[in-house]
């Protein structure tokens, strides 16, 4: 049996002979779409078969690998649309599950669910990492294991499944993929809070007050955000999302449960 880096390199490499080239609305042409094992297999994990094959191709296409490859549409008008279904389905459902949180808490919840690292979680399960397209850069780069593209891959395949469906399939589609990020997020909501419960379990083991590193990621209109923080010179956890504070959250989260087992400095 062929090892995974040869079978993911296999997929990547022959992209250009079985993806359509974009036609005059922007999207691939379905006529030169070939049903690869790999689209089947793919179709198959996400629990729906795709009528325009070409959909599925265009959410697989990173933007790396289609600036390699002139005349391709890339991923990310699929991972906007995605983004946007997304929020609607699981403020839907949080909303009707719900019927005494107020806004604020509504938000949160969402949050919980919509955010990068929760996204690749289930991009992951997906083996999504092993059916994307990628650059050559990106690729040797470990780009198959990146939580931003990962997450950025699954919202294009949910954009994907709307443009091909209904709003109704789309909704089923998503709810399905999400259910256990869905179920846990009441779980989680103190989660949110995470920076001030780091903070003050910060001061009441007598700690350095706790320091946030941010970096961002692409363009304007798509950027991912990063975040490390420190207590002191020790770097106590990380996190990603598509805005600051988000990314702010998740570190400072990691870092509470990291504070919490190892209480005196390293």
């Amino acid at each position: 049996m062929a090892g995974d880096a040869e079978r993911n390199q296999g997929r990547q490499g022959d992209g250009r002979s079985r993806h359509g080239r974009q036609n005059s609305s922007g999207r691939a042409g379905v006529e030169t779409i070939v049903v690869t094992d790999s689209l089947r297999e793919l179709s198959q994990k996400i629990g729906y078969e795709f009528k325009d094959a070409s959909l599925l191709e265009t959410a697989m296409r990173h933007s790396s690998w289609t600036a390699e490859n002139e005349g391709f549409e890339s991923n990310e008008r699929l991972e906007f649309l995605g983004d946007s279904l997304i929020g609607f389905v699981v403020a839907d459902i949080m909303y009707r599950r719900h019927p005494d949180f107020d806004e604020g808490k509504l938000t949160d919840l969402r949050k919980i669910v919509v955010n990068s690292n929760a996204l690749s979680r289930v991009a992951q399960d997906l083996d999504l990492g092993s059916h994307v397209l990628l650059g050559r850069g990106e690729q040797a780069g470990g780009g198959r294991a990146k939580t931003s593209i990962l997450a950025n891959a699954l919202e294009a395949v949910f954009g994907a499944v709307y443009l091909d469906s209904d709003t109704r399939r789309a909704y089923e589609v998503v709810t399905k993929l999400l259910s256990e990020a869905i179920d846990d997020a009441l779980g989680r909501l103190g989660q949110l809070d995470a920076k001030s419960q780091l903070q003050e379990l910060a001061a009441r083991l007598d700690r350095a007050l706790p320091e946030y590193r941010v970096r961002d990621e692409g363009p304007d209109h798509a950027k991912v955000f990063f975040a490390e923080v420190f207590i002191g010179e020790e770097l106590m956890g990380s996190g990603s999302g598509k805005s600051k504070k988000s990314a702010e959250e998740q570190a400072a989260y990691a870092a509470c449960s990291i504070l919490q087992e190892n209480p005196k400095p390293a």
